[in-house]
């Protein structure tokens, strides 16, 4: 079995990486400046627990274009949600139809545009919990916990999910992914907060009126999908409606019951706020953005997701990330226009 990582961004090096150093074919299609880096250097990869290796440049095969994927068994999309359809188009002249593809991407429609774009090969929606940072050029870190999700289908999954747990990533398999990949954006709502606070995802959610905010869009999008036959579940022993007043427990005891669903590094931040450190578009209009399509779909009233939207957009079209307090950011929300 061959797996190819197209994306090989701080989500696609990770989970190729650990794939590699476990001893899986594997192949990373990624930007040639990082395949320069890792020629040079490697590729470190660490985690939250206390995992930590470097894989030496002779041993981790990478590429620059979709052509070294033609003989994948399996290949993992990575890329960001907006490129999707780029991927796809770079994807389709060289996958194998008998190939298996697996969208690990935020969003809930990376799917669906996948496979019109190849529509003899089987493509599974999946979803990564955790977040990874790029702390150099060359070292990717886990720094928080979780278990990678696949869509069930005719088996087709079966020999990725061993693959994916000799690596060391837990995974598992649901024949309908629609309310794991829903109760996963309504999580990832937190991360355009965490991007606005300029702080880490500790100090942020170590502070109630930052929850507070997050615990509003999460109560839109949960209004929203109630007009649905979606039912969100998220990787936690409660039901993903709990989300909102989990948040705002007070700081004390939202601590006690946070260690014991979820592990997250000191250091660790969300992908929205990396991104917006190193001036790149986020994709705040797949997940903040989403609930609000969904509510103007329904009929429901997304003010603050729309608000949020607004203001990540406004920090893009900046370039300097916003490091708003708690009590500005709720001012910013209330404000009109």
């Amino acid at each position: 079995m061959k797996i190819g990582i197209l994306g090989a961004g701080s989500i696609g090096a990770y989970v190729g990486g650990r794939l590699v150093a476990a001893g899986v074919d594997t192949v990373l299609v990624g930007r040639p400046a990082l395949a320069e880096v890792v020629a040079d250097k490697g590729l470190r990869l660490t985690d939250y627990r206390g995992f930590d290796t470097t894989l030496p440049p002779a041993r981790i095969p990478i590429a620059t274009t979709a052509s070294a994927l033609g003989d994948c068994d399996f290949v993992l999309v990575t890329v960001k949600g907006l490129d999707t359809a780029a991927a796809a188009r770079e994807l389709a002249p060289y996958v194998r139809n008998d190939a298996i593809v697996v969208s690990f991407q935020n969003g809930v429609r990376n799917a669906e545009v996948l496979q019109a774009a190849l529509p003899s090969t089987v493509v599974l929606p999946g979803m990564v919990p955790f977040n990874v940072m790029r702390r150099s050029e060359a070292h990717f870190h886990q720094g928080t916990s979780g278990r990678l999700s696949v869509g069930a289908r005719a088996q087709h999954h079966v020999a990725l999910l061993a693959a994916l747990e000799r690596a060391g990533l837990p995974a598992r398999a649901f024949a309908d992914m629609r309310g794991v990949q829903w109760g996963k954006l309504l999580v990832n709502l937190n991360n355009s907060v965490n991007a606005l606070s300029g702080l880490t995802l500790l100090e942020q959610l170590g502070q109630r009126p930052y929850r507070k905010v997050m615990a509003d869009c999460v109560r839109e999008g949960l209004a929203a999908l109630r007009k649905t036959d979606i039912k969100p579940r998220i990787d936690a022993p409660i039901p993903a409606a709990w989300v909102p007043s989990l948040m705002e427990l007070p700081d004390a005891l939202f601590r006690t019951l946070a260690r014991s669903m979820i592990a997250i590094d000191p250091n660790a931040r969300s992908s929205m706020s990396q991104d917006l450190e190193r001036g790149r578009k986020t994709e705040v209009d797949l997940l903040n953005g989403e609930i609000v399509r969904l509510g103007a779909h329904v009929g429901i009233a997304t003010p603050i997701n729309e608000r949020i939207v607004a203001l990540i957009r406004a920090a893009e079209t900046s370039g300097t990330p916003p490091s708003l307090s708690a009590r500005d950011l709720s001012l910013k929300l209330l404000a009109k226009g």
